[in-house]
């Protein structure tokens, strides 16, 4: 499970390298999350625009994510594909997460 940051001013977003979020690779997820907002000093915007697929594990490791985020700091999401989207509303998960169509709009929008 690849992650990279990418700062821009004062908002860290984090892109997702992989094209499924599921059990296999929950816990490395997790961990390398762990990594990336352990110095967050600004919003985090978790770029899901690669991710084709996620299962109930990759669910929870995206919302032990955002238990991980330093206080005060929020974790957005952003490039759900339909499919991610999709179970992003199933579950309900869209009324706990910000969730913006890009990474472009998400920086745009107000903190």
């Amino acid at each position: 499970m690849k992650l990279t940051t990418q700062p821009r001013g004062d908002i860290d977003i984090v892109n997702v390298e992989a094209n499924r979020i599921d059990a296999a690779v929950a816990i490395q997820f997790k961990d390398r999350m762990r990594e990336a907002v352990a110095d967050a000093s600004g919003r985090v915007i978790l770029n899901l625009e690669h991710v084709d697929f996620i299962d109930s594990s990759g669910l929870g490791a995206i919302v032990a994510a955002m238990k991980l985020m330093p206080d005060g700091r929020k974790l957005e999401l952003a490039g759900l594909t339909p499919t991610v989207d999709k179970v992003f509303r199933m579950t309900r998960m869209d009324s706990i997460f910000t969730i913006h169509d890009s990474v472009d709009l998400a920086v745009q929008y107000p903190a």
